[in-house]
């Protein structure tokens, strides 16, 4: 804890825990005239993915401080940043050694995120503490049937290179859906469509 709290010293920045969204685990925000720069990060992660969203996002800072605001988000400079900061938490051997490997790899094929590379987001997904009815895309049989929030049933479909095709049971839409997408499976879609 003592890195983390070094690394967020060592710039001016407003950190605010949120809660959870389902599309991002954290996010950076350039500052306005007169104010500070501001991080967001889910409250809901695990400690091991809060630690990597927060050298992510203050990779973000660090880059855009030292290149200007013009540079891509995910870029070469943003990446050699994040590498940077992760050294010291790398050096000092705070993840285990499975969830290292794996970041370890992200780092050096330039991975936007730990959401984007699969590897690393089904490495950090071990130290969830997920309810048991809670499962992944991944793991619904092909045809299967699950819910996504409290209304949306679908029907799982094929795999199109990183994401399943999976059919909206109310709107007869297709939807590409990450295969570590958490959702509870059901088994009988007419009595889950109307609870």
């Amino acid at each position: 804890m003592d890195l983390l709290m070094k690394l967020l010293r060592s710039e001016p920045v407003e950190l605010k825990i949120t809660k959870p969204r389902k599309t991002k685990f954290g996010d950076y925000r350039f500052p306005k005239a007169g104010e500070r720069h501001r991080i967001s990060v889910n409250a809901n992660l695990n400690p091991f993915a809060f630690i990597i969203t927060v050298i992510h996002e203050m990779a973000h800072l660090k880059a855009f401080k030292d290149h200007g605001k013009f540079i891509k988000p995910h870029g070469a400079e943003w990446a050699q940043t994040f590498r940077e900061l992760s050294k010291p938490f790398i050096d000092a051997e705070v993840f285990p050694r499975e969830l290292e490997h794996n970041l370890i790899k992200s780092l050096n094929k330039g991975a936007a995120s730990s959401c984007t590379d699969i590897d690393l987001f089904r490495a950090l997904k071990v130290f969830d503490q997920t309810p048991e009815h809670i499962v992944t895309v991944e793991q619904i049989e092909p045809g299967g049937y699950f819910k996504i929030d409290k209304t949306k049933v679908f029907q799982k479909g094929p795999k199109s290179r990183k994401r399943y095709r999976c059919l909206n049971l109310s709107n007869g839409r297709e939807y590409m859906v990450h295969p570590l997408a958490e959702v509870k499976k059901i088994d009988n879609p007419n009595i889950s469509k109307s609870a």
